[in-house]
């Protein structure tokens, strides 16, 4: 299991599962950029892979990327193709100008900074 190109589907326990998402998510950035969907025939399930992180409610310190990419792949199963590249076009420069960060980015901005931030590029 060295090479992770190897393999299209994994099938494990759910812990394992976990373990191995969790893992992953460091090829995007961390689980702060982690986006997932459970895709069926007719109906789909969104969400950010990280949790929902209890330990910092209230704390607005939390990365909010996830989350918002988690939109923009929802968008896109609901063919709603212009607004999911208008977010993720956004998400892209607040990214790439590097202002506004995170604490897990490297900087000190709030949650709801970062997603004024994004808001404002669309």
């Amino acid at each position: 299991m060295k090479n992770p190109t190897d393999y299209s589907v994994l099938v494990t326990s759910n812990m394992f599962g976990d373990i191995i998402s969790d893992l992953a998510a460091q090829l995007v950035g961390g689980l702060g950029f982690a986006s997932s969907g459970n895709i069926g025939d007719n109906y789909a399930v969104f969400e950010p892979t990280h949790g929902s992180a209890p330990k910092y409610a209230g704390m607005y310190k939390v990365n909010p990327m996830a989350t918002l990419l988690t939109v923009k792949l929802m968008l896109d199963w609901m063919g709603e193709t212009s607004h999911a590249e208008s977010l993720e076009g956004a998400i892209t420069a607040v990214i790439k100008e590097g202002k506004v960060r995170t604490y897990d980015m490297g900087g000190k901005n709030t949650t709801l900074e970062i997603a004024q931030a994004v808001a404002s590029k669309m």
